[in-house]
């Protein structure tokens, strides 16, 4: 198995509705991203997944939460913009996009700050 992997990042503004603190009041982070495809597998040039491919599909899924009021979009109207909910929506958006006979979206890592985050695993392994 390899675990192939890229970073980026976002900037976004949101405020997590019902939270008892001051969270609750808009603001923004720089979200950190990580993501990791698992491939059972290399291809005959040696790869799992080209990193050139793998960065240009996270980044068409990450920009469009990048420079948003999250609160606003869609997918997070009836949830908050939590790093947990982010992380599952980057996960699922790419979900059919980073899926081959070869390898797979593995998981989903958001830092919302410097020493804090999380890694979502979703349901492919």
């Amino acid at each position: 198995m390899y675990d192939i992997f890229i970073d980026t990042h976002f900037a976004g503004a949101h405020h997590l509705r019902d939270y008892p603190g001051n969270c609750e009041k808009p603001h923004g982070h720089n979200w950190k991203v990580r993501v990791t495809v698992r491939a059972s597998e290399i291809d005959e040039l040696g790869m799992g997944i080209d990193f050139k491919i793998l960065k240009k599909e996270v980044n068409s899924v990450v920009d469009l939460l990048d420079h948003q009021d999250l609160n606003t979009l869609a997918a997070f109207q009836d949830r908050n913009p939590s790093s947990e909910h982010i992380a599952a929506f980057l996960f699922n958006q790419l979900s059919p996009i980073l899926n081959h006979d070869r390898y797979h979206i593995h998981s989903v890592t958001v830092h919302e700050t410097e020493s804090s985050g999380l890694t979502y695993y979703g349901t492919n392994d």
